[in-house]
């Protein structure tokens, strides 16, 4: 059961932000509620002021330029993402990503920022998100603040965001010439949580050599992991089967799995390695088109 709260919907921004200053020790924020509201349901967290901004149209929104990238605003929905014609342009790997994240009505009303502050080690947004650059832009009363989104992540559901800060805007830089991206996630049930997940992006020169290359687990420890042994083994080689091997072999050893219902450390460490493989190499086939 839920304890009672009083419900706070603001009209903008500022007022939103002036309600979290004033019951900063007492409150959180909804952006969709598709996660917070179920551990309020067990008890987990209890409230006296819950603050709605998803009605807020100014965080509502998906713009891009050649020289800033792409920013997504703080209340724009998984399925305004999913569809998105520029998105499908210029980041196919978002709205591809976006496809099996939960259920069609989640999809509907859940917020690109809401998954985001709730920090789920097995959210999606996330890792595709460090593969390409990812920062998120928070703001207080006493004003903005950029993190980078690898860095954003503390511990399982913990972030680097003070307790008067609220996420507005994804930023995105521009994806470089000759890049590809690739996400899977191995989960039990369609659209369910991912057991794991693996997002890869590669970039390559003329001669398909990889020049770069970043590979981002969930579900693979508290919070998403960036493999780094394993984008080491990609860098410099014109890859071949033995290299993605060894890839998702680097990012199985990066990883840092737990044993829970769903399936055992060893088991998830598998599906990394083997995931890793197949993602990287897909992200470089891409490149190389």
């Amino acid at each position: 059961m839920i304890h009672d709260f009083t419900y706070l919907k603001p009209g903008t921004v500022q007022e939103a932000l002036a309600m979290l200053t004033d019951h900063v020790d007492d409150c959180k924020i909804i952006c969709g509620g598709q996660s917070l509201l179920i551990v309020m349901r067990q008890g987990l967290i209890v409230v006296n002021y819950l603050i709605d901004i998803k009605g807020l149209k100014e965080l509502d929104y998906i713009k891009y330029d050649d020289k800033e990238g792409l920013k997504i605003g703080a209340t724009t929905t998984h399925r305004s993402i999913e569809f998105s014609k520029l998105l499908k342009e210029k980041y196919p790997i978002l709205p591809k990503m976006e496809e099996r994240l939960a259920s069609t009505q989640t999809r509907n009303w859940g917020t690109i920022g809401g998954n985001l502050a709730h920090a789920d080690a097995a959210g999606d947004p996330a890792p595709v998100l460090i593969t390409l650059g990812a920062k998120v832009k928070v703001a207080s009363k006493k004003g903005e603040k950029v993190y980078d989104l690898g860095e954003f992540y503390t511990d399982l559901f913990e972030s680097a965001m003070e307790h008067d800060e609220m996420i507005v805007e994804i930023q995105v830089p521009p994806m470089a010439p000759k890049t590809g991206c690739a996400y899977k996630k191995f989960n039990l049930l369609q659209n369910d949580m991912g057991v794991v997940g693996v997002a890869a992006k590669v970039t390559v020169d003329a001669s398909g050599t990889i020049t770069d290359a970043r590979i981002v687990l969930g579900n693979a420890g508290v919070t998403p992991i960036r493999a780094t042994s394993a984008e080491k083994v990609l860098i410099g080689k014109k890859p071949d089967d033995a290299i993605f091997a060894a890839a998702g072999e680097a990012a199985g050893a990066d990883a840092d799995p737990v044993s829970d219902i769903h399936a055992s450390d060893d088991f998830r460490r598998h599906l990394i390695k083997v995931l890793s493989k197949r993602m990287a190499k897909q992200a470089w086939e891409q490149a190389v088109k």
